[in-house]
Parts: structure tokens; sequence; C-alpha cells
């Protein structure tokens, strides 16, 4: 049987300012990504804190996978990585991926927004807020998706309940659905924004996960995977569903330590690696 050909991975997993786990177990993410990739022995992986230098990492390499927490490509990098995507590159896009950079509104320097910048248009989402770290259910909106193969119809998770914004729908595959009419975070915490765009229209469902064509290649994003330790937690609580008496867990892995998060992992890796044909 012949070999696999040799690809090469690119990883970037990092907080800001550099150097910050910026709320998030870094070095857990980073290497529960790099032990999935090394079940892959034709995958060869280079790693990064930021974009800073993703020109130099990117040509020769065929799969792209961020899971981050600040850092965010500028205009120019953006620029590099929608080039790599229509000439065949595909990016894994995890969690904090769909967000950035955050400003102060008015005066009050603890009120802060998103801001949607160039890079939200090539991943194809955009972070409004998330309310406490709660349990809610997940929809797999289609099964037959390569990258939800060996999936269940649903499954429940302890997560961040991300809100996105959809950029473009006409081009986005939806994967992952849950259902929340109203985010329910209490008044100062997150983020604030001006409307609630990530409701779909009936009111009720929001997209977690979702895939994308640009050119030849083509994007997977994918809202789960918060996780913490007690050197970075930052949750001032969580929803009562996590726990009743609202207390934070200082070790939280949540959607990493579930069989359909580990699956969609491994299915994104494959599908970065050209493995569905």
């Amino acid at each position: 049987m012949s070999q696999p050909k040799p690809i090469r991975a690119h990883v970037i997993t990092g907080g800001y300012p550099p150097g910050s786990a910026a709320g998030h177990d870094m070095d857990y993410a980073r290497l529960r990504l790099l032990q999935l990739l090394h079940e892959n022995p034709h995958v060869l992986t280079s790693v990064a804190n930021d974009f800073t230098d993703i020109a130099k990492w990117l040509p020769g390499s065929q799969l792209l996978i961020t899971y981050v927490a600040g850092p965010y490509p500028n205009d120019e990098q953006n620029q590099f990585i929608r080039q790599w995507l229509e000439a065949g590159g595909r990016w894994l896009a995890l969690h904090g991926t769909s967000g950035g950079k955050a400003v102060s509104v008015g005066d009050q320097r603890r009120v802060r927004k998103m801001v949607k910048l160039s890079h939200h248009a090539t991943l194809g989402g955009f972070f409004l807020n998330h309310p406490p770290v709660r349990k809610f259910q997940v929809t797999v909106t289609d099964r037959n998706h390569f990258l939800t193969k060996g999936l269940p119809a649903s499954f429940e998770v302890m997560d961040e309940l991300y809100l996105i914004e959809v950029q473009d729908p006409a081009t986005t595959h939806v994967l992952l659905t849950t259902e929340l009419d109203k985010d329910p975070s209490p008044p100062g915490f997150g983020f604030t924004y001006d409307q609630d765009t990530s409701l779909l229209p009936d009111g009720k469902t929001r997209v977690l996960g979702y895939s994308r064509e640009i050119g030849r290649g083509g994007v997977v994003y994918i809202a789960l995977g918060h996780c913490h330790s007690p050197l970075n937690n930052v949750q001032p609580f969580v929803d009562a569903s996590v726990n009743p008496s609202g207390s934070t867990p200082t070790l939280f892995r949540g959607a990493w330590e579930t069989a359909p998060f580990d699956q969609l992992l491994r299915n994104g890796i494959r599908w970065g690696s050209g493995a569905e044909g």
C-alpha cells in the first residue's frame, strides 16, 4: 500500500496580549490539537501564538488550525490567508477565532463591543457575545456532511454558547445549531452589541458550526471549545445548569471531554488534509 503524501499543518493557539492566556487554557488546547494531528503520520506541524508570521508558514501548508482569544490577522495578513484559501488551503477555525478586537463604549471602560474586521468576512462569522458557561443541546443539521460523520443527531455540552453572526448565509453550509431565543447574559456581563444579529429568522436558532468554500479551498468554523484551568480562569460565575451554586469550576474542559467534539476535530483534520477525497 502506498503511503499518503506528506502535508503540513500550521497551528495557531494564543491569547492577547502576547503571552497571555486570555481566559483560556491555551496549553491544553494546543496539546490536544497536536495529539490529534500526531495521529496522522503524514501530517507535519508547525506552531505559532498569533498571526504575525503567517506569510512565512502558510506557503507549503495545506491546513491552518486556529484556537485564539484575541489575536487576529490584520488586513494584510487576512488578504494573504484569503489568497491561500483561494489557491486550495483549508482553515479549521475554532472557538475564539470569530472574535478579535474589542473597544470601549463611551466613557465606560468596562463596557466593550466587538469590532467587525476584514478577517470576519473571510472566516464567515462574527462573534457578538456569549452568556455565562451553560449546558445546552447541539443539533447536527447535516449528518451526511464529511465534517459530521460519526456524530449523533444531537448532543449535549457544557460550554460558552457563542452568539455568531453569519456573514454570508448564501455561501454558508450550516452544520451545527442550538436553540436560544434570548441572550440570558446578566447586565454588564461580556460584550455589548446594538442588535442580536446571531438569531436566525425563526427567532430561536443559533449557528454554532458551518463550512464555506473559498475558491479551491474553504473554511470550517466550530464555535465550541472553551477550556480553562486555575491559572487562567476569568469566568466570574456559570449558569445553574453547570453548577447550581453559580460557582465556576476552576478546571473546565467542557466540549473537549465529549466524544462528539473529539469526532468533529478528527473529521476537521481529515478534511483539512484532503482525506475526504
